[in-house]
């Protein structure tokens, strides 16, 4: 279940193949494109283009969390209050690992 220190809503974020994690607070960010930019910045990698019809196209790594009931998702498929209050964590894979967690991966 993701922490709540004054007020703000942190979860753990990996990456494969990085030797940290960091924790953020999902409070800060207001949709997904922020979200997806502050991970950008913060793993130096591209998310590539994200739609709702082909997923994630260009990038090597794919943004994906686990939600409440444990299923690993992919950051974007689902309505951003429903991913709010779902995201137990963050995960930031290669795509090739994360085929078949949503459309177009």
């Amino acid at each position: 279940m993701p922490t709540c220190e004054a007020s703000g809503m942190y979860v753990k974020v990996s990456m494969d193949g990085a030797p940290y994690l960091r924790k953020i607070d999902l409070k800060v960010y207001r949709g997904y494109p922020e979200l997806l930019k502050a991970l950008e910045a913060m793993f130096k990698f591209a998310a590539g283009v994200y739609s709702e019809r082909e997923g994630y196209k260009g990038s090597e790594y794919v943004p994906t969390y686990e939600d409440k009931d444990g299923d690993w998702m992919l950051v974007g498929d689902v309505p951003w209050d429903m991913f709010m209050s779902s995201c137990k964590r963050l995960r930031i894979m290669k795509g090739s690992e994360a085929r078949g967690l949503g459309c177009g991966v």
